[in-house]
């Protein structure tokens, strides 16, 4: 599994001690890419900092008929784009871009990931940003640290989008190019435009979709807020199939004016669940900023562009934090069915009631 992280990495370490749990030294914008390899209990990383050499960059461009100069300096970012974009179109499986909370260490975040991988039909990407704040027992200061390494870590964020934007477009505009030309040899010289532009419709319907989707965690959802704060940031484009804020550690009121920032091919869900046990502690902190939470409120769903989804009567969910995997989920197929379709850039509305006395969606 790869990760991206804006965490200080050491690589004269080994296993997942080399992430360290403050940002980079070099500064908190600064990105490192880490393969991480389960073996039995225990992890391997590897740090992937190579400079690609010509010839590696000219069989990527070669394989995946990219558009790009094969002289100019390339990393090992592109060959991980490749590499995922290969395998899940090998596996029919989607990508998830996952954003975790507070107080998530990288055992935690990977834990997460893999129970990710194994529920549903993705291949997780995770960005992990600094939140080793120590649980509801350590009190106030940890969750503020953690609340001041998210906002830190809200330009990493943008970069990191920036960065899978770029490859996904080349990716997907050497694809649809492949096709166009194939539609175009098929038309065999006839010269017909309509035929030509069918065909390539019913070529690109015929394909394995990969889709490309973002779910941002508890206080992983305050860390996109502020990310989407710049006028030219890279989290207001569009680069997601569905985006999906679950358990949002962020205050419901005027939620809009940055949710509505969010751009998407297909959804945007926000996940509440009112009895959430960790927004109710994270409300307890003291200070203006700790209204009350997306998450687990339902007044003021306003978002024009969002889809709420209400999941607090759902059976199993009780007073989950975490209610996309777990328990909640072994026990209530409806619930695991919800979070497949928005993780898997589906539509995961049409299997629910419209509450229109609030503007959200329920599953019972």
């Amino acid at each position: 599994m790869y990760v991206v992280t804006n965490r200080k990495v050491n690589n004269r370490k080994e296993g997942l001690e080399i992430f360290g749990d403050t940002p980079n030294t070099v500064g908190p914008n600064e990105l490192r890419l880490v393969n991480v390899t389960k073996q039995g209990s225990h992890y391997t990383t590897e740090l992937l900092t190579d400079k690609l050499t010509q010839a590696e960059v000219r069989e990527l461009k070669r394989r995946h008929a990219l558009d790009i100069d094969e002289r100019a300096d390339w990393y090992a970012s592109l060959r991980v784009a490749c590499d995922l974009m290969e395998q899940a179109a090998r596996e029919k499986r989607h990508l998830l871009v996952y954003v975790h909370g507070y107080n998530n260490d990288m055992k935690d975040v990977l834990g997460t990931a893999e129970t990710l991988e194994a529920l549903y039909n993705v291949i997780v990407l995770p960005f992990s940003w600094p939140a080793n704040g120590g649980g509801a027992v350590s009190g106030t200061a940890d969750y503020l640290d953690d609340k001041q390494d998210a906002r830190v870590s809200m330009d990493a964020l943008n970069r990191f989008f920036e960065k899978v934007q770029f490859y996904h477009e080349k990716l997907t505009e050497a694809r649809r190019e492949a096709f166009w030309q194939q539609a175009m040899a098929e038309d065999g010289g006839r010269g017909n435009r309509e035929a030509v532009q069918a065909r390539f419709t019913q070529l690109l319907a015929e394909d394995c979709k990969v889709t490309l989707n973002l779910m941002c965690h508890s206080m992983g959802n305050y860390v996109l807020k502020y990310a989407l704060q710049p006028s030219a940031a890279a989290a207001a484009k569009l680069i997601f199939d569905n985006v999906s804020l679950v358990a949002a550690d962020t205050n419901n009121a005027a939620h809009e004016t940055w949710v509505q920032r969010i751009q998407f091919r297909n959804r945007l869900y926000v996940v509440i669940n009112e009895n959430d046990f960790a927004l109710a502690w994270s409300r307890r902190k003291p200070g203006e900023a700790q209204r009350a939470r997306l998450g687990h409120y339902l007044k003021n769903l306003f978002a024009a562009n969002a889809r709420y989804i209400d999941i607090t009567r759902a059976e199993g969910v009780g007073n989950a934090h975490g209610y996309f995997a777990g328990e909640p989920v072994a026990r209530n197929a409806a619930l695991k069915a919800v979070f497949s379709d928005a993780f898997e850039g589906g539509r995961a509305e049409d299997r629910l009631a419209y509450a229109a006395d609030i503007n959200a969606y329920r599953l019972i």
